[in-house]
């Protein structure tokens, strides 16, 4: 029976894996509903505070680019034909081939350059266009060949293409697509999750399928009782705070990387990029020692992903074979950064890692060390692919002391089949002085990269992936253990543990969505999609509704709009829908099908909650009149409710202080004593 449950185990994980290779329609089993256009409104409000309404950083994100590019190619009045020049100067730059390269350049040059030359409309400097020609005419094409254009193309997008976006459906849709990500709180109900993949000291590692867009992940979940056991607690944060440190920015494709992170009332849960390829401490013990072309290919890609690391001054610590995961592909990536730590401000003292591993200052009591450790354990690890053990784990002991005392002590005999290369990269890297180690004179991976045994690899080509692997995994097959070979943890060990509130406190701010991570998730799989329904949803929501609520507000003095909820109806029990209009001396409140609002004046208005409050399980903005009725008002969009209330209390406060001024004035003029004046009932002009 526990075979039969492996193998539908299997099976099942293996159809998740092939149905996430569908069409973007096939891949979700739940759909994404993107927020009312009305969201705009807040959203921009939102932005501009945090100075993310400008072109650069809407274009640099992958939603924004996808939009931008749709106004200037389906919307825009006036064609923005710099955008296509762009995008063909990026294709460009990412050609390997010499003369693919010069194919790309010369059409570039006759259509985008020379035409305009010739028609006396191009708006481009004399040095960009002397900077390529020069290249030119000596028969050049390095990849920066057209980068003088970059700039002065931003220069004029920035402009009026960049000014109309922003009056644009489309700068719309980029705010519902914002809004929708910054109110993301995931749940195990967002994951299809599959079989386990591996377990480690607090959790297991599960294949998962994301419900909205149908992508593959691997869900890592720590316990947080046996976190609690074992005094784990900086631990698991601290895996937490490299992860996000390594997958925000420039993507590597040689670490695997979070997109998110979310904690249940047991579990941490990291979401990672899926490696289905197996380990190579997997692969070694089946297909037996790699020689050096092929240990050179996973070389290669594990300097990159370390170069990665120690940029953002991270030190890894864990380096070894049974660490490095296999794609599809036969690619290669670093994995667990649960030992990895930050080393730009304290220099870590720590011995931790694995034993035939760790570099000799590691081991040194209250030594500090930094990204030179990586190094000394790279150098065992390609010692072990190509021997089959560490090279201070002979005649297989398995004594950690005498492992520790070898690498302390030991000079390391390569054997005479090494080539003189690869003897020198070994020796450089298992130098036990660090100032004489490779990749720690200064220079960092530079150190490895020029190094004589690779000799001809071209980086930008490891980088892109372009190597063939030496090995590639087998297709239809799960590539890891058993789940019953895996095995679980027993519950017994954890059946005392408490976890109480200030143990929950300590997990509030893990929660974390990486923005390029999921809008790039969102780009590959639903975004036309979902698109495309939303503009057929809006469509017949337009056609249907008499009064356009979110009508362009921008030449009134219309501070913010929107839809909101508000307790209402009989013993004010019910919330009701209503469409917010915030003007600096009232709140309009308007219900479909009325043409009449309800109307807040806002010198009825005696206090504004200075925090949201909790009712009916609701963070709400609780307004209270002079005549002590209570106006509640919610929205369950956190960001969208968050500015309601900013911008209710700053409309509130201008109005005081209006009225306060007006007091002030009454006094001077007619001689009345000005708090009396301020002090005197105001009429409420029907507001409720």
């Amino acid at each position: 029976m526990a075979d039969l449950e492996a193998v539908l185990a299997d099976v099942s994980y293996l159809m998740a894996m092939e149905k996430s290779k569908c069409t973007p329609a096939a891949r979700a089993s739940k759909k994404i509903v993107l927020p009312d256009p009305s969201v705009r409104s807040v959203m921009h409000k939102y932005m501009e505070k945090k100075n993310e309404v400008n072109f650069d950083k809407i274009f640099n994100q992958v939603l924004g680019y996808l939009l931008f590019k749709e106004f200037c190619e389906q919307t825009s009045e006036e064609p923005v034909p710099q955008l296509k020049f762009y995008e063909e100067i990026k294709l460009y730059e990412k050609q390997e081939c010499v003369e693919e390269r010069r194919r790309i350049a010369r059409d570039i040059y006759d259509n985008f350059i020379m035409k305009e030359l010739l028609a006396h409309s191009h708006d481009y400097s004399k040095e960009c266009v002397a900077h390529v020609q020069k290249y030119l005419m000596k028969h050049e094409v390095p990849p920066n060949l057209f980068e003088p254009y970059i700039e002065e193309i931003f220069q004029h997008l920035r402009g009026e293409p960049f000014k109309n976006f922003l009056e644009s459906d489309k700068y719309t849709r980029f705010c519902q697509w914002k809004n929708l990500e910054l109110n993301i709180q995931l749940t195990m109900n967002d994951f299809s999750v599959h079989r386990i993949i591996g377990r480690g000291g607090f959790g297991e590692v599960y294949g998962c399928r994301k419900a909205d867009t149908g992508k593959m992940y691997a869900m890592k979940c720590l316990d947080k009782k046996r976190i609690k056991m074992k005094q784990g607690e900086t631990l698991a944060l601290n895996e937490r705070i490299m992860l996000s440190l390594v997958s925000t920015g420039v993507d590597c494709p040689f670490i695997v990387c979070m997109t998110y992170a979310f904690h249940t009332p047991d579990k941490l849960c990291f979401i990672l990029d899926l490696m289905n390829g197996g380990d190579l401490h997997y692969h070694l013990s089946q297909h037996g020692v790699f020689n050096e072309a092929e240990m050179k290919f996973y070389a290669a890609e594990v300097i990159l992903g370390l170069e990665h690391m120690h940029k953002r001054h991270i030190v890894y610590r864990d380096l070894k074979p049974a660490n490095i995961l296999l794609d599809e592909h036969g690619h290669v990536r670093i994995s667990d950064l649960g030992l990895a730590c930050d080393f730009s401000k304290k220099k870590p003292h720590a011995s931790v890692g694995t034993h035939g591993y760790m570099a000799p200052e590691v081991l040194s009591k209250g030594t500090g060390y930094d990204s030179s450790a990586d190094w000394f354990s790279f150098g065992c690890m390609l010692y072990k692919l190509l021997k089959g053990h560490s090279p201070f784990r002979q005649h297989k002991t398995k004594d950690k002391h005498e492992i520790d005392r070898m690498t302390l002590t030991m000079n390391v005999e390569l054997p005479e089949s090494f080539s003189p290369s690869l003897k020198s990269l070994l020796e450089g890297l298992l130098q036990r002085d660090v100032n004489k180690r490779l990749g720690c004179k200064g220079r960092g991976a530079d150190e490895l990269k020029e190094h004589v045994f690779f000799a001809g690899i071209d980086w930008q080509q490891v980088y892109h992936q372009k190597y063939t692997p030496p090995l590639i995994p087998p297709r239809g097959e799960v590539n890891a253990a058993d789940a019953f070979d895996i095995g679980s943890f027993d519950e017994e060990d954890t059946k005392g543990i408490k976890l109480t509130e200030a143990d929950q406190m300590q997990y509030k701010d893990f929660p974390l969505v990486i923005s390029e991570r999921w809008q790039s998730e969102v780009a590959e799989t639903v975004f036309e999609t979902i698109n495309q329904e939303a503009d057929k949803m809006e469509l017949k929501k337009k056609s249907k509704q008499k009064q356009k609520f979110d009508a362009d507000e921008k030449e009134s003095d219309c501070i913010l709009h929107g839809y909101i909820k508000k307790l209402g109806g009989p013993f004010a029990s019910a919330w009701q829908t209503r469409y917010a209009k915030l003007y600096p001396n009232r709140l309009e409140l308007h219900l479909e099908n009325s043409a009449k609002p309800e109307m807040i004046l806002l010198d009825t208005v005696e206090e504004v909650s200075s925090d949201l409050v909790s009712i009916k399980g609701e963070q709400c903005i609780v307004l209270r009149t002079r005549n002590d009725t209570k106006i509640v008002l919610t929205n369950t969009d956190e960001i969208g409710l968050k500015e309601w209330a900013l911008s209710l209390r700053s409309a509130h406060k201008c109005s005081q202080e209006l009225l306060a001024s007006m007091a002030r004035k009454a006094g001077k003029i007619y001689g009345t004593d000005a708090k009396e004046a301020a002090a005197a009932p105001r009429p409420h002009n029907g507001a409720n």
